[in-house]
């Protein structure tokens, strides 16, 4: 996968083409990989852990864990709920570059970054998160049903 950060898109190759790509929101506040940041962080990762097969779409997650209640979804633009609620599937995110994105105070996985549903869809296609990569629901679902684990995650400001 390789999410573009300029675009507000991510893009899921096999056999070295594109074969689905989906809206997303990437962090508000840029890309940066230092804890604290609230900011995207850039780099090759892996899907470390697979979170939320099976639950309906719009559960809302809290500490990974699925609370069992649904959220309500907001599509109209730039609509902001009061929960930023984290929904549907959670793809937890480690970082594979030592002192980029892996370790010390720039760890992705121990900033716990996520490719995830929000319950904030009208603000999808814009930066709006805290430093996950959100998606529509439904399509974090066709994107969880589809990524195994251990799958590459490349993310980058514009494409090299």
């Amino acid at each position: 996968m390789v999410v573009r950060v300029d675009q507000q898109r991510l893009y899921v190759w096999e056999n070295g083409k594109v074969v689905a790509t989906f809206p997303i929101s990437t962090a508000e506040r840029g890309t940066g990989n230092q804890d604290g940041s609230l900011q995207t962080p850039l780099g090759l990762h892996r899907v470390a852990r697979r979170i939320g097969d099976g639950v309906p779409c719009g559960t809302i997650f809290r500490g990974r864990v699925p609370t069992g209640q649904v959220a309500p979804i907001l599509r109209e633009p730039g609509a902001s709920s009061a929960t930023d609620a984290i929904t549907s599937r959670i793809l937890w995110l480690e970082g594979l570059e030592p002192g980029r994105n892996h370790g010390g105070s720039v760890d992705s996985f121990a900033r716990y970054i996520y490719l995830h549903g929000t319950d904030e869809e009208g603000r999808i296609g814009t930066p709006a998160s805290h430093g996950c990569i959100r998606l529509r629901n439904q399509d974090m679902i066709a994107l969880f049903a589809r990524v195994p684990l251990n799958s590459l995650v490349e993310i980058l400001e514009t494409f090299r």
